[in-house]
């Protein structure tokens, strides 16, 4: 079976004052997708059915269920009449220490911590990123979310998807995703890395949401340094950035941003900063 396309057309009647008149939508598909472990489901998310392999391996990185994707032997997209399975087989160390963590989660869109059955497993020690990390300048932050712009074709059709994208230092956003949930969004693109070896330490990954506790937790699993974002973070989000050794920046629309950690990052004019 093939899987669903990501966006799908229906009728609707747009009304504003003075007139209505009939229309045709682009709205994004949302679809059930499972991460199958050594044949056990582990997780399941309401998904943009597009790129799920890449959904699948970055998933599998940011949770700490891998270290690499060459611990994952093998995976395998299957498309379901109700839903679509990520079927992953892991190296033999790797499926034993998920067997000792094993979790059911199963949650919407909005929620990237459902189904976790520890308040220890929500606040997880996360590496430490104090010494990664390249430079950026303060006009190459500033310019970041409009970067992104470029790589959202499914939000220009549907103006209903985040995207999550990847900067370098003098190139811009060089690789993005997108889905209905911004976790998925940042899973799939911190996936696609992987798979093309883009090594996150050289540059930061760029949101069109705002910033939460997984959010940051998914970036530092991943070994990046910078986050850049279009909204604003939690104060959580914000401890754990500290202490995680990220810089984040966020309010990011072009003219300027707020820089709220770890600015020795930035290259800065004094006067940039007077």
């Amino acid at each position: 079976m093939d899987l669903p396309p990501p966006f799908g057309a229906t009728d609707a009647t747009h009304h504003r004052p003075g007139s209505s008149i009939a229309v045709t939508c682009a709205l994004p598909e949302e679809t059930a997708i499972a991460m199958v472990y050594d044949g056990s489901t582990h997780a399941v998310m309401m998904a943009t059915p597009a790129d799920v392999q890449d959904f699948a391996l970055g998933f599998s990185l940011t949770e700490g269920i891998v270290t690499g994707i060459g611990q994952i032997a093998s995976c395998e997209v299957i498309a379901h009449p109700k839903g679509i399975e990520a079927q992953m087989w892991l190296a033999e160390d790797r499926g034993a220490a998920l067997a000792a963590r094993r979790r059911s989660l199963a949650g919407p869109v909005g929620c990237g911590l459902c189904g976790i059955d520890s308040i220890e497993a929500a606040v997880r020690t996360l590496p430490d990123l104090e010494r990664a990390g390249p430079t950026l300048t303060v006009e190459e932050i500033a310019a970041a979310t409009e970067s992104l712009r470029g790589w959202q074709p499914l939000h220009d059709r549907t103006r209903a998807v985040h995207a999550a994208g990847f900067m370098l230092p003098g190139q811009g956003v060089v690789l993005a995703r997108e889905d209905v949930g911004r976790h998925n969004a940042l899973d799939k693109l911190i996936g696609a890395m992987a798979r093309q070896r883009i090594d996150p330490a050289q540059g930061a990954i760029v949101l069109t949401s705002r910033v939460s506790t997984e959010m940051v937790q998914k970036c530092v699993m991943a070994g990046c340094a910078i986050l850049i974002a279009v909204s604003a973070p939690t104060l959580h989000a914000l401890r754990l950035a500290q202490g995680a050794g990220l810089t984040l920046a966020a309010f990011a629309r072009g003219e300027g941003f707020d820089l709220f950690t770890h600015p020795e990052r930035l290259d800065a004019k004094v006067s940039d900063v007077a």
